[in-house]
């Protein structure tokens, strides 16, 4: 059965709207554990447009189930993630015009510098995984690299809602790059895009540990509050 990782970025960048100190992403996390979270995911970018670095501080010191930290290839932002310590790291790329991730991590044709950073995190004793877009090419890429696990970008299959036969072709495209996953040995992972109506389908994909949720629980919450919206998102991924 798959894990249930609440990602509480969408908290801070509502916080930040105003560049106060309310809603606190701290006090979400806390509220996710409630709901039966199983990791708290964050993701502190270069340009810091939500997660601070207090945040990730203070959630390294109350956290407690899995905290994992999204980040770039940044020399700096790793540095940051080896002092702090974050049971998971998971490599994203990063654009600075992006509103969110908008696909998976090229490893093809940056395949060193993805190793080194790799190398340095599990060097700090951090679980490290890989964002990749559910093509053959960057899973086969992944091997070697000495990443333990390999997250598929469901973007596509989350943006294909509605079109029956399309969102049924990205599905297919999911599993069998699950299979691939699982056939290099590394531990399956899953998000973006997800939500209460599209979720079910990748949670009951053969060998998938691990989803990674947060736009769609964060503005349920708006509505039933975080705690609700967690219990009732962590339901229907079991």
């Amino acid at each position: 059965m798959a894990e249930l990782g609440v990602n509480i970025d969408h908290v801070a960048t509502v916080r930040q709207a105003r560049r106060t100190n309310e809603p606190d992403p701290v006090w979400a996390a806390t509220l996710a554990q409630l709901g039966g979270a199983d990791g708290i995911t964050l993701h502190l970018r270069e340009d810091r447009r939500h997660i601070q670095d207090r945040d990730l501080r203070v959630l390294r010191e109350t956290v407690t189930v899995k905290l994992n930290l999204e980040l770039a290839c940044n020399p700096d932002i790793v540095t940051i993630a080896c002092q702090t310590r974050p049971d998971q790291a998971t490599l994203v790329p990063e654009k600075r015009q992006e509103l969110t991730t908008e696909g998976g991590l090229e490893i093809v044709t940056h395949r060193q510098r993805v190793a080194d950073t790799i190398k340095r995190l599990r060097d700090a004793g951090i679980i490290v995984s890989l964002f990749l877009d559910p093509e053959e090419k960057q899973i086969a890429a992944a091997a070697g690299l000495g990443a333990q696990a390999i997250e598929l970008h469901t973007g596509a299959y989350a943006e294909a809602t509605g079109e029956e036969g399309k969102q049924a072709l990205e599905l297919a495209k999911l599993r069998r790059a699950a299979q691939q996953v699982l056939d290099l040995g590394l531990t399956l992972h899953a998000g973006h895009g997800l939500t209460y109506r599209n979720v079910r389908p990748v949670a009951a994909i053969a060998g998938i540990s691990e989803l990674n949720i947060g736009h769609s629980i964060v503005a349920r919450a708006i509505m039933v509050g975080f705690e609700q919206a967690v219990r009732e998102m962590k339901k229907l991924v079991e």
